[in-house]
């Protein structure tokens, strides 16, 4: 873990993947895709280059999934932002909008109420780490509500996660979020880092416990 420490993000979700799947990082380079927070090119303006960063790519392949189970250990107002903004220039799913709405703030969760429309066949969020303390905290009841109008299956895992983790149909994605918002992410297609990510999202949802938005 050491190395780790002093590893770049990106390095560290090759390292993490390719442990879970029992694989050289090296051997991953052709099954995987990954974007570091200041990769992307510069530019003016962000809004041409959004799904460069990892934030703004994430926001791309939860807005185009019919079907999502993640676990997610904290909250990003920024990413949160980014994936109102990428359900909306879709006119995607709600139920995924009120992932983004459940982790900017009560006011917003509020706000994005009239983006509503045809939920997807099955959205499943696991809140790990902060965003379960945040989940149950003073915006808790207006974040759930707001989820669950959006039919959303929400649930409170009293532990950790070093990364998060989004199964979106056919991709795995997994992320590290840092205090500066998503700072690498790694999607992929590889049915071996979709097994361990089913898995890994089922174990989750195995010891967490379902919410109501009361």
């Amino acid at each position: 873990m050491s190395d780790d420490e002093s590893a770049s993000p990106a390095a560290v979700l090759r390292s993490l993947v390719a442990r879970a799947v029992d694989a050289d990082p090296a051997s991953l380079d052709d099954r995987v895709e990954v974007v570091e927070r200041g990769d992307e090119p510069d530019a003016d303006d962000a809004a041409g280059t959004d799904a460069s960063t990892p934030a703004g790519r994430l926001a791309e392949l939860v807005g185009a999934a019919d079907s999502v189970v993640a676990v997610v250990p904290r909250f990003d107002p920024d990413l949160a932002r980014r994936l109102n903004a990428s359900l909306a220039a879709a006119g995607s799913d709600a139920a995924t909008g009120g992932e983004a709405a459940a982790g900017d703030d009560a006011a917003a969760a509020e706000n994005d109420a009239e983006s509503e429309s045809s939920a997807p066949r099955e959205v499943r969020l696991v809140f790990t780490g902060s965003a379960s303390d945040r989940l149950a905290g003073a915006t808790g009841p207006v974040v759930r509500r707001a989820l669950a109008d959006r039919g959303v299956d929400t649930y409170r895992h009293e532990g950790e996660s070093p990364v998060a983790i989004v199964l979106a149909e056919d991709r795995a994605v997994v992320g590290v979020i840092d205090g500066d918002g998503v700072a690498a992410l790694l999607w992929t297609g590889d049915p071996a880092v979709r097994e361990w990510a089913a898995a890994t999202c089922r174990r989750y949802l195995d010891d967490a416990k379902r919410v109501t938005e009361g």
